[in-house]
């Protein structure tokens, strides 16, 4: 492929946007609970190193759905996506992130929280991303997680108000009830 022609330059734009959106699907799989769109965004023989997790995708898969099983909410926000083309099938990719998620205290927690409060976990830093394009799907196949920042804090007031409308980690979520309307209608 010749990326100075129109043709090349339309299809290297393609390329970016199938992999822009392989992230954007795993941050809402992440955030919404959705394991099956997590695994959907990474090559079956993928290698993450995840923090203390590093391994294939299914132990992924396990590691997070444990991590995030006290988990109120999660946000991602992804922000400056640079992508390197290094082959006609394979990229260098480093995705910088803001990662935010609320659960119950617990332990020594306690003491400082009241019945309102959540403590609130957040974190800062880079996917380091190689994406391969196999049958014609981009996808990860090396992740490592560059972590810049980390705290857990109190959040005063953190606690669901049932008059709010929450983010849900399940199927109930606003988005998919809004997906099967659209779907019906």
């Amino acid at each position: 492929m010749n990326i100075a022609q129109p043709d090349g330059i339309l299809a290297r734009m393609y390329d970016r946007a199938q992999i822009q959106e392989s992230l954007y699907r795993y941050a809402r799989g992440v955030d919404r609970g959705n394991w099956d769109l997590v695994r959907s965004t990474y090559h079956t023989d993928a290698y993450d190193e995840h923090g203390s997790y590093k391994g294939g995708v299914d132990g992924l898969i396990e590691w997070l759905e444990d991590r995030f099983s006290a988990v109120d909410n999660s946000t991602h926000f992804l922000g400056n996506c640079i992508i390197e083309f290094v082959g006609p099938d394979k990229a260098l990719v480093e995705t910088y992130y803001v990662s935010r998620r609320l659960r119950p205290p617990i332990g020594d927690e306690l003491k400082i929280a009241g019945p309102s409060d959540r403590m609130c976990r957040e974190g800062w830093g880079r996917y380091v991303d190689v994406f391969e394009r196999r049958d014609g799907e981009w996808r990860v196949s090396h992740r490592t997680i560059v972590q810049e920042t980390s705290s857990t804090s109190l959040a005063i007031g953190g606690a669901r108000d049932p008059a709010m409308r929450w983010g849900r980690r399940d199927e109930f979520d606003l988005l998919f009830e809004t997906q099967k309307n659209l779907m019906r209608a």
